[in-house]
């Protein structure tokens, strides 16, 4: 239970889905987590479920589309609590339905690259800096997108940021590991939440269920499994990785499904 004992944790897009997951994970763990998001009410909602379980929260309103606001969330954590071990960028725009090349706007594609990818660069390049004053360094944790695996018939735009965030997650290892800076990427598979369950078709739960590998869709927890091990200093030596974390769903080839139909095992 103290795996991250001490640690002082940011968590992106907290105040809901897979955030508070992660968030309530991390607060398990022993870190003071610090929630952020633009509703306060629900961020205050996650702050107090984690304090009624023995565990140490903050909530602290965060835009990831304006630069001040990252900014003055770093800051305001740094002088709470003297340092900032984790940063996990989570907050982002699901544009899983932006469309088509020929359907995007070039407004819509700003938009999603401003929250999904700028965001996370920024969020990223203002924490440097804090990490740098640790003797320990630093755990950054982006979540990707299982959408930046391969091609798609829509998503293009949220697909196009994602990967962007795998590559930014590379560079950002190489260029600061010798300073004790890790920087991962978790890529969600299908993750059901209490916000987004009743929104997605059956369908579509039915053809992911199809092609995963284990019997369940993901939840929030199983992404904050994997983020507590990224920052937690059982991970000293992993850094620039990028796990997916999806059952298995992009472990195979496409046709596995169609052929799970046909109780086949071969052509």
């Amino acid at each position: 239970m103290n795996r991250l004992k001490n640690k002082v944790a940011i968590v992106t897009g907290s105040t809901s889905g897979i955030g508070v997951g992660i968030a309530r994970l991390f607060a398990a763990e022993g870190a003071k987590v610090v929630i952020c998001g633009r509703r306060e009410e629900k961020g205050q909602a996650v702050v107090d479920s984690i304090t009624k379980e023995g565990g140490e929260a903050t909530y602290h309103f965060m835009d990831i589309t304006v630069t001040e606001s990252i900014e003055q969330l770093l800051a305001d954590t740094q002088e709470k609590f003297g340092r900032i071990d984790v940063l996990v960028n989570n907050a982002a725009n699901v544009g899983l339905k932006d469309g088509r090349v020929d359907e995007l706007s070039l407004e819509m594609w700003d938009n999603i690259f401003q929250s999904d990818l700028r965001g996370t660069f920024y969020t990223t390049k203002c924490v440097l800096p804090y990490m740098q004053k640790n003797e320990t360094g630093g755990s950054i944790i982006n979540i990707g997108s299982m959408a930046s695996c391969g091609g798609d018939l829509g998503s293009t735009a949220y697909a196009c940021a994602k990967a962007g965030v795998d590559m930014l997650t590379q560079s950002t290892a190489l260029q600061y590991g010798k300073q004790n800076i890790r920087c991962n990427c978790v890529r969600p598979g299908l993750i059901v939440t209490p916000e987004n369950d009743a929104y997605v078709p059956q369908a579509l739960k039915d053809i992911f269920l199809s092609n995963i590998m284990v019997n369940r869709y993901g939840c929030p927890e199983d992404i904050g499994h994997m983020c507590v091990y990224l920052a937690s200093d059982e991970s000293n030596y992993v850094t620039g990785q990028v796990f997916t974390v999806d059952g298995g769903l992009n472990s195979h080839v496409s046709t596995v499904a169609q052929f799970k139909q046909l109780n086949s095992r071969t052509w």
